[in-house]
Formats: C-alpha cells, sequence, structure tokens
C-alpha cells in the first residue's frame, strides 16, 4: 500500500469520485502485478507492506510508444552539423545501420538494455521499440529477437530507409516478402516511413498492405519533414498509430478526428488513429513542433514520446518530453501527462481489459490494471513544467515490483 498520497493522478476518467481522475489524499493497494483497490487513504484498507507518500505525487507508469533502442554507433557529427544550420535528412540512418551491422549481438543488447533501464529511472515503465537499423534480412530478423527481450512491444520497420545502391521497388518487394515473413515471431506491428529521402505513397501502401495480411498491427512515421501522405495512408489503413505529424493541414486533422467517430466505417472497435508527437525530435531536428493543441481540440487522441534514436532523439526522458508539451506545445499539464500514459498506452492498444495471454492494462491506474506507478518527488504533477529538467522521479514499480528509485525516507 502507498499511502498518504498528495496528488494521485489514476487517469482514470470512469471514476464516480472525480471528473478529472485525480484524488487527493489518497491510497493505492496493489497485489503482485495488479492494482487491487485505490480510494481515499483514510479508508484504506489493511496491507501487508506500507510506504508513506508523505503528501508526494503518484502517477501512472510513462508508457514510452515510440522508440529505437536497437542500435549501435554515434551521430555526434550530424547533430552539431544540424545545430549549425544544416537540414536535417534521412540518409543519416544510414551511418547508423553500418555501426549496428557491426556490433556483436551481446553489444547490442547490453546498448539496449541499458537504455531500457534509463527509461525505468525516469518514470517509463511500459516501451515500444523498433527494429529498422538492419534493413537487410538477417539483421532485422537479429534486431527483432534483441527488442523482444528488452522491450514490451516490437515493430517491424525494415521500411526505414532503402539501403544504398539497392532499387527502392526491389527493396519494397524484400520488406514485404521475406523480410516480414522472417521477423514475425518476433513482432506484433509494422511500421513505415513514408517521407521524402525514404519510401513513397505507393511503396509504404504495399508494405503496410502486406503486414495487415500477415496479421500486424499497422503504424506509421508520417509528415515529418513535409506534408505528404502519412496521415491519409494511416486512417486508411485503421493503423493504431501515425507518429512525428509535425506537418499537417485541416484535411490531415479532420481526417484523424473523423478516425475517432462513432460513425467511422472503417473501425469495427471504434478506435481511431492515434496523433504521437514526439517533441524532443522535432526540437533537434529543428522542424515546427507538431500541432498537439490543434488536433486535440479537432478531437483527435494523442500520445507523446520519447522517440529514442541516434540521430535525432538520443534520450529516454519522458519527463523532458512532458515538460516541452507543456512550456511549448500549449498543452496543460494534465493533458501533456495523459498523453504521455494513458495516450501512449492508447497507441498501443494496452489500454483497457486484459489480452488474451492475460497481460493487464497500462497508462492508468484502476482496479486490475497492471501497478505501473512512479513517485515523485514534489506534491503535484504540475511540478514536472513548473520545475524543468529537475530529476523528480523517486521510485518506479512496473508490474508490482519496485525497479527504480528508493520511495522511503
Amino acid at each position: 500500500m502507498i499511502t498518504n498520497i498528495g496528488e494521485l493522478v489514476t487517469q482514470d476518467l470512469q471514476r464516480e469520485d472525480t471528473d478529472t481522475g485525480v484524488l487527493r489524499d489518497a491510497a493505492v493497494l496493489f497485489e503482485g502485478e495488479r492494482i487491487s483497490w485505490i480510494g481515499s487513504a483514510k479508508a484504506a484498507p489493511a496491507a501487508d507492506q506500507l510506504i508513506d507518500a508523505a503528501g508526494r505525487a503518484v502517477l501512472p507508469g510513462w508508457v514510452d510508444s515510440h522508440n529505437h533502442l536497437i542500435f549501435a554507433g554515434d551521430r555526434t557529427a550530424e547533430f552539431e552539423a544540424r545545430m549549425s544550420g544544416q537540414g536535417y535528412a534521412a540518409g543519416g540512418i544510414a551511418v547508423t545501420v553500418d555501426a549496428t551491422r557491426g556490433a556483436s549481438d551481446q553489444e547490442l543488447e547490453e546498448l539496449a538494455s541499458a537504455r531500457v533501464l534509463e527509461a525505468r529511472s525516469q518514470g517509463s515503465t511500459y516501451l515500444e521499440t523498433k527494429t529498422g537499423y538492419g534493413l537487410d534480412l538477417a539483421h532485422e530478423v537479429r534486431s527483432a529477437q534483441i527488442a523482444s527481450r528488452v522491450a514490451d512491444q516490437v515493430t517491424f520497420l525494415g521500411a526505414h530507409l532503402v539501403p544504398a545502391g539497392i532499387d527502392p521497388d526491389d527493396y519494397t518487394a524484400l520488406v514485404s516478402g521475406p523480410m516480414l515473413q522472417a521477423v514475425l515471431p518476433w513482432v506484433q506491428w509494422a511500421d513505415v516511413f513514408c517521407e521524402r529521402g525514404a519510401f513513397t505513397e505507393e511503396q509504404s501502401r504495399q508494405v503496410l498492405q502486406a503486414c495487415q495480411q500477415a496479421g500486424l498491427g499497422l503504424r506509421v512515421h508520417g509528415n515529418q519533414l513535409g506534408p505528404g501522405a502519412g496521415v491519409k495512408l494511416a486512417v486508411e489503413f485503421a493503423a493504431a498509430s501515425v507518429d512525428h505529424v509535425n506537418y499537417l493541414d485541416d484535411s490531415d486533422i479532420d481526417a484523424l478526428a473523423a478516425s475517432w467517430s462513432p460513425d467511422s466505417s472503417v473501425r469495427a472497435d471504434h478506435l481511431g488513429t492515434v496523433a504521437t508527437c514526439l517533441p524532443a525530435c522535432d526540437l533537434s531536428t529543428r522542424q515546427p513542433l507538431a500541432p498537439a493543441r490543434r488536433l486535440l481540440d479537432a478531437g483527435v487522441q494523442i500520445a507523446l514520446a520519447s522517440n529514442c534514436n541516434p540521430g535525432t532523439s538520443f534520450t529516454t526522458s519522458m519527463p523532458y518530453c512532458v515538460t516541452t508539451a507543456v512550456l511549448q506545445m500549449g498543452l496543460s499539464v494534465h493533458e501533456a501527462v495523459r498523453a504521455a500514459t494513458w495516450g501512449g498506452a492508447l497507441a498501443l492498444r494496452k489500454h483497457r481489459g486484459e489480452d488474451r495471454d492475460g497481460a493487464r492494462a497500462v497508462g492508468s491506474l484502476a482496479v486490475s490494471h497492471r501497478a505501473d506507478l512512479q513517485l515523485l518527488e514534489a506534491p503535484s504533477a504540475t511540478h514536472l513544467a513548473y520545475r524543468p529538467g529537475m530529476p523528480l522521479t523517486r521510485a518506479v514499480w512496473r508490474a508490482g515490483q519496485l525497479v527504480a528509485g528508493q520511495p522511503r525516507s
């Protein structure tokens, strides 16, 4: 039992005792990996172990729904050039591909595991990661295998960049055929970088069709470097998310909003396409920040994610992303925290109920959900933006186990 919680941000908007999902002077009880009770500290049941939060805030663990953790090498020279005024181009991915192919399995897994531990220490309890730095059949399979051992969900991103010296249509056929079939045992999702310098609309459609037919859920990298077909394709294929979304026109926002309409003929489950914003990447590439405020106001569900990768967002800090969303993207603290927890879970379709394998919902705190929580060294979530850059994560529990920090004084 964690008790004497000054502010408990549940993200559970179905509670009858609050309209906002925020409880004061609260307690939460978890048994094993699941939450079994939430309510007023004064009404809390007995517990075998008691942790006094001393008025501090408790939030769900961050759900980081967009990452590229399986890589080796360094791209600081590219970063320095960009900070000196050189524009970002997707071709920098090839530098990481060379380094990743040259690393051993053990080295790649150790590097990725260290990044996961770094993320845990800052409150992230559920992480997606992608392949995409192998870009041939053998190395994409290796990346998928390693990713399945370090992350909660894995996305196949063979369609990240066309390797030098290979015909783009031939490579698209490889991704859509033999490479896809080879990685299937280790992945749950497929993604495509639909962008100038990467994959065209026609090539992206071919990849998405093949991956959908193979039974994978879909995601799209889209509208990052300029207007494009990413959003259009994501909605057309009922993708769970379209990520980056820096350059959106009214028709893109209308299409995303329509995907959430109960009348949408594409959506049997009424779940639309989440717009995942990646503010750390936007700052590094000096692109316009994604229009999170416009998206929310239009009725689009959004997520925030770190996009940890070596070229454009070498950070695992979700607090940094939340802070940026509040200070520079026009979101309230509550909206930013919700996008980084429940929004990420929604983008990964882990926001409610139990899977067929018994896995529990994440991204919100409710009875029967997985006990993924973080205790802040602050009385409220507002301090994440009020005190930007400060290390406010005091303790982190994942599936009921303490994985970072020290909850006691």
